[in-house]
């Protein structure tokens, strides 16, 4: 009889457990760990915060769905993994060991290492259900009195679909809402060009997404980290190939979305030979570690 353990139960955790449970022999036990007891479909983040669907539309108890799968359910966020003891310590004080762990946590969104960004300070996000809600009662506020709109990405981001599908996701709510002439949008990436996505291009994403962005008057600025965001107003630097700053700019905003940099999560990061100095989890070719 082995104990599989699954922490995290986003899109991949959930997923992960449903098949742990078909693959493994009846006798064995799979559980899931999460700090959230109810899974959202992070994916339509974006429409929620522009008021396309409503929390409720995305939104799933997992304990019932867990206990109808026949997998244990603990939703307690983790307070640190060790490794060594194959035991995960709970921030109440449970600890659950485990023969085999699928670690399926997602990010932590590192705003704090740019002054003035994200939820708390002065640019919305849509990177979690709570986020895209406050987003979106920001930009309810902003149609009464629109004015300049910075969306887009922060240096050290990971994920970059986002921030264009939210551009053009707010360049449509504009239009419907009869105000996109009085809007002037302005898109920020650190990307060396506009559809590299991290990943140098994916196709022809590049020509694609300029071409998209030239028809509906959305400008952009490439290879640009943010200094700090205060009220009202975005300091950048346009970053040369030496990483030397051409140019400073002061980016005035009614309304700003940007993605921000991830890390591991604290549970889990600054384990030697676990995690790499940004805390994400090593793994090989196959996502394990052995």
């Amino acid at each position: 009889m082995a104990h599989f353990v699954v922490l995290g139960a986003g899109l991949g955790g959930a997923i992960m457990a449903y098949e742990l449970r078909e693959a493994v022999r009846a006798e064995d036990t799979v559980t899931v760990v999460t700090k959230d007891p109810k899974y959202h479909f992070v994916p339509s983040n974006p429409w929620i915060a522009v008021g396309w669907r409503e929390r409720e539309d995305i939104t799933v108890d997992l304990a019932p769905v867990m206990k109808k799968k026949g997998i244990e359910f603990i939703p307690v966020a983790a307070e640190r993994l060790h490794p060594q003891e194959n035991r995960l310590q709970l921030v109440d004080g449970q600890s659950v060991s485990y023969d085999y762990l699928v670690i399926a946590t997602g990010p932590e969104l590192a705003f704090d290492e740019i002054e003035g960004l994200g939820p708390e300070g002065h640019t919305q996000s849509i990177c979690h259900i709570d986020h895209a809600e406050k987003a979106r009662v920001a930009f309810e506020a902003f149609c009464k009195n629109p004015g300049p709109i910075v969306v887009g990405a922060a240096q050290g981001a990971s994920c970059f679909g986002p921030a264009y599908e939210f551009a053009f996701i707010l360049n449509t709510a504009l239009r419907r809402a009869k105000i996109r002439d009085q809007v002037k949008m302005t898109f920020v990436s650190p990307e060396p060009y506009v559809g590299h996505l991290g990943l140098d291009g994916v196709g022809d994403t590049k020509g694609l997404l300029e071409s998209e962005m030239r028809e509906n008057d959305i400008k952009w600025m490439t290879s640009t980290r943010i200094k700090k965001v205060e009220a009202g107003k975005m300091t950048v630097e346009e970053v040369g190939e030496d990483g030397s700053v051409n140019a400073e700019k002061e980016l005035p905003f009614a309304y700003s979305m940007m993605l921000p940099a991830f890390r591991g999560i604290k549970a889990v990061a600054g384990i030697e030979g676990l995690s790499n100095p940004r805390g994400f989890t090593i793994v090989d070719k196959y996502q394990s570690y052995a």
